[in-house]
């Protein structure tokens, strides 16, 4: 059984030994698009429609010479991906529709990002390409190059120019560049790549972000877990590219914002009780390149809506830890760890009592932290309030 890559220029762009395997089979297999190539084709033909269950029972079964024709390299966001884990494939590529785009711009791309909005959600988007120097999308009818171009202006990401190759080899094959702005009050045929340079270096801010370059409560300014104890949390995390969190009491949004840059491939869910404070962590996500879900209400409600974790922070418990730890620690993922910041000893001892009761193994963190300060010509050290990092660690159960 054969899976062929093809083009939209159809049966001109493959080799000869393909279309000799494809006019000699008894089954040809593919879009409607890709069968449409092949009008003088007598044998049978089976359209691949919908869910690929049936499909690939059916194929399990056959016995004859059966072709499949796929866009593209089967194996680049392609289906040679899924059947080739339930089909004996041999599979034969095409060039891939990032590799004719960046053809066509004359750019090399071995140092490009990669990045699929096709059938997927654009959340996260900003967090994953901040920084990037090159950026590969492929996109759909929503998250198509105007509304690429809408979203990036929204983060402050305006030090890209766009590159939109639309129908590639096809009879319509069309390709420009556009400034953002441009970009967003084009229009573009459905079927195209979106290549993303920076027209000048925007660096990635590094760990440990400011404390006043995030967006804060009015008078009550410092209700925000600072830079240092921050940073010290995230490390008690040990957050992966890939990891999903939970910042529960988020206030500013200072950690999520930290979190969701290391696990940029992940996804951040973020809970504030706060209406105000709320406000303030979906401006500094905007200020700070980062989109991840902030909703309102006080926890454990609401957790409901959120994936199982792999790490969980926990700045403030609303008076309700028990009930909060219980639901936090039994949707946590086995191995997962949970940080949270107390700065009483009876919350300590509440905490520990219950992490333990839990399962949980405990370690403690006690942090007491001065800053200097100038003071005329001189430099006196100012203490910051001390902080109980406790990291509970769950069990593979």
């Amino acid at each position: 059984m054969k899976m062929i890559g093809i083009g939209d220029n159809g049966a001109e762009g493959l080799l000869p030994q393909y279309a000799e395997w494809i006019n000699e089979c008894d089954v040809l297999v593919g879009g409607e698009r890709h069968l449409q190539f092949f009008p003088e084709f007598k044998q049978e033909k089976k359209v691949i429609k919908g869910g690929l269950s049936a499909l690939t029972a059916e194929l399990q079964q056959e016995t004859r010479n059966v072709v499949i024709l796929v866009s593209g390299d089967p194996l680049f966001y392609g289906l040679g991906t899924v059947l080739a884990k339930k089909l004996p494939l041999e599979i034969y590529p095409y060039t891939s529709s990032v590799q004719l785009a960046f053809s066509k711009m004359q750019e090399s791309w071995q140092d490009a990002y990669i990045v699929s909005l096709h059938g997927r959600s654009i959340k996260g988007f900003a967090q994953r390409i901040d920084g990037r120097k090159k950026i590969a999308v492929l996109t759909d009818e929503t998250n198509s190059p105007q509304a690429i171009a809408k979203y990036l202006k929204r983060f402050g990401m305006t030090e890209y120019d766009a590159f939109v190759a639309e129908n590639l080899q096809g009879e319509k094959e069309r390709c420009r560049n556009f400034t953002l702005d441009e970009m967003e009050q084009t229009s573009f045929f459905p079927l195209n790549v979106v290549i993303l340079k920076q027209r000048e270096v925007v660096e990635r801010s590094s760990l440990g972000i400011s404390d006043d370059a995030f967006i804060q409560r009015k008078p009550d300014k410092g209700l925000i877990t600072k830079r240092e104890i921050r940073t010290l949390s995230l490390q008690e995390l040990e957050l992966k590219e890939n990891s999903i969190v939970w910042d529960i009491g988020t206030c500013t949004g200072s950690v999520a914002i930290e979190a969701a840059k290391i696990a940029r491939e992940g996804a951040v869910y973020a809970i504030e009780k706060n209406e105000g404070d709320l406000e303030n962590c979906l401006e500094n996500q905007l200020k700070h390149r980062t989109d991840f879900v902030a909703v309102l209400g006080k926890a454990p409600d609401r957790l409901d809506e959120f994936p199982d974790p792999q790490a969980i922070f926990i700045g403030g418990n609303g008076g309700n830890m028990l009930h909060l730890l219980q639901t936090c620690i039994s949707r946590l993922q086995p191995n997962g760890r949970l940080v949270m910041n107390i700065a009483t000893i009876e919350n300590l001892a509440e905490a520990l009592q219950h992490l333990k009761a839990l399962g949980c193994e405990v370690s403690i963190l006690q942090t007491q932290i001065s800053k200097s300060k100038p003071i005329l010509n001189l430099t006196r050290f100012e203490p910051l309030n001390p902080i109980y990092i406790v990291t509970a660690k769950k069990g593979k159960e």
